[in-house]
């Protein structure tokens, strides 16, 4: 396991990131001038429709603001950022790479959200948290990084209260191999796709009960479909996160679903009683 992880850390590296992201953001004025999640939103939702999936999982999570939510796998932060602006919830997000929270924590201060928002670095598969910590866990393009799902799906399970809610946004296997390298691994070897019925049994099986479930696949071919279509991606982007070799991860993933190879699986659970 500690080979996997490794791996998924090494794919994640982003040396220099912070650095990176000062000199891109200079476009939109000096240091001290308070950015928003929505101009940050091409660099920082690392997934499918970016920050419309984002709200639109939230929304069907019940996302309140009252809540204290907590983003695994949370990148840079962006979509922590936005459940704050949007919900006004406190929002913890935990990613394997040190960078990307050092990046986080650093784009949550050009925002000023850090009295709502905190990241720090930690493994999903073992989070530093006590028990029913948490009203909800989002988890958005993560799962398939992760080779042991049942661990996964059972600490999400034991940070969150019960009848909280776990919304889940990732990528699916369908009906063969992807193409690779894609955004979450260059080789097969930190790949790990489960169909869309297998996740919805690891979860459930982890003390879970589905309250809603859809395949999201064609919504996201038109959302590629009209990227494509709209030419290159505004500046700055996800590029100067993932580096020069960002469009040829997109592409793939894109032509991945566009010929049936991977889905994308939405769905939203009850942390169901501890006997039930």
């Amino acid at each position: 396991m500690n080979d996997t992880l490794d791996g998924v850390r090494d794919h994640y590296r982003a040396t220099g990131l912070t650095e990176r992201l000062k000199t891109a953001l200079a476009v939109f004025g000096p240091e001290d001038e308070r950015l928003t999640p929505q101009q940050l939103a091409a660099l920082d939702h690392f997934h499918t429709r970016g920050l419309a999936a984002t709200e639109d999982l939230a929304r069907l999570a019940g996302i309140t603001a009252d809540m204290s939510v907590l983003d695994v796998g949370s990148g840079v932060g962006g979509p922590a950022r936005l459940l704050a602006a949007i919900f006004g919830c406190r929002v913890t997000g935990v990613d394997l790479s040190e960078p990307f929270v050092d990046a986080a924590r650093y784009l949550t201060e050009r925002t000023g959200q850090g009295d709502r928002v905190k990241f720090q670095a930690a493994s999903a598969l073992e989070l530093p948290f006590d028990d029913a910590s948490f009203d909800a866990v989002l988890l958005q393009h993560v799962a398939m990084n992760i080779a042991d799902r049942a661990r996964l799906y059972r600490e999400i399970r034991r940070v969150l209260k019960q009848g909280g809610r776990f919304a889940t946004y990732d990528v699916v296997s369908i009906s063969a191999e992807p193409h690779y390298p894609v955004p979450w691994a260059r080789t097969a070897a930190t790949s790990f796709l489960l169909t869309a019925a297998a996740t919805r049994e690891a979860v459930e099986q982890a003390g879970f009960r589905t309250l809603h479930a859809q395949d999201d696949s064609e919504t996201a071919k038109v959302w590629f479909a009209r990227v494509r279509a709209s030419g290159p991606p505004p500046s700055p982007n996800l590029g100067v996160v993932m580096g020069p070799d960002f469009a040829q991860l997109s592409a793939n993933l894109g032509r991945n679903i566009m010929e049936g190879r991977i889905g994308i699986l939405t769905a939203v659970f009850e942390a169901a009683p501890a006997n039930a």
